[in-house]
């Protein structure tokens, strides 16, 4: 049985089209027009794409309350506000993706195909694989296996992307990521996207983990280059 996507979008044209684009590609797709049903099926859906503007319970409200309780559904927010703060606002509550209106056929395709690839790709991972020890460093731990992060041994809720980062950061210490390599490594190379997508995670994601997000200790900007992961020998020694 094909996986479904579920659209929601409160203008029955642009729903019609969403069906329709995603249907001749392969994707069969469900059409809901109001915030309040999106919350009622989006547990059978795959993959969301969602209205910012809703009557009712928001697009924002939606996203909100299906991260607090799946963090790896692949979530696109759609909408008419370009703005960047609106945009940034959709990343930081755990939009993977966003598509402003009026949005081309082939760009919503092109972002719909790589979350879902990157969603098989995961649910293709095996199981059988010996458990890797956590990663720690300073008052940080990262137990990628069981997709763990304590800090001062205190869980750490992450979305799929923020953990993801992390991961990445945490395997490669000391290594210097551009904005680019980031995109391409955790949000695919198909993924045409935009370097303040890597900046709103980063900065999320460094609001959970670090004591103070203004001076991190973990994820250290590299001027020029993007971001790393700090080298456990460069921790001072209170941190280790």
């Amino acid at each position: 049985m094909a996986e479904r996507i579920l659209c929601v979008e409160d203008d029955p044209d642009i729903g019609r089209l969403l069906v329709a684009i995603l249907g001749e590609a392969g994707y069969p797709a469900d059409w809901v027009t109001s915030g309040e049903q999106a919350l009622e099926h989006w547990r059978d859906a795959a993959l969301v794409v969602l209205d910012l503007m809703l009557p009712g319970i928001d697009g924002l409200a939606v996203c909100r309350e299906i991260r607090a309780h799946d963090v790896g559904i692949p979530l696109i927010m759609l909408t008419a506000l370009a703005g960047t703060r609106d945009v940034v606002l959709g990343l930081e509550i755990g939009a993977d993706d966003y598509i402003t209106k009026p949005f081309d056929a082939e760009i919503l395709l092109a972002r719909v195909q790589a979350l879902m690839r990157r969603r098989h790709r995961e649910a293709a991972l095996p199981a059988d694989v010996a458990a890797a020890a956590p990663i720690t460093v300073g008052a940080l731990s990262v137990d990628i296996d069981k997709h763990e992060v304590r800090v001062d041994d205190t869980p750490v809720s992450l979305t799929a992307k923020e953990f993801a980062l992390l991961a990445l950061f945490a395997r490669n210490p000391g290594h210097g990521f551009s904005r680019s390599d980031l995109l391409d490594q955790v949000w695919g190379s198909e993924f045409d996207g935009f370097d303040h997508t890597v900046n709103t995670h980063i900065n999320r994601l460094r609001g959970k983990i670090e004591a103070d997000p203004a001076e991190p200790r973990y994820i250290q900007t590299v001027w020029g280059v993007g971001y790393r992961f700090v080298d456990p020998h460069d921790m001072p020694g209170d941190g280790v």
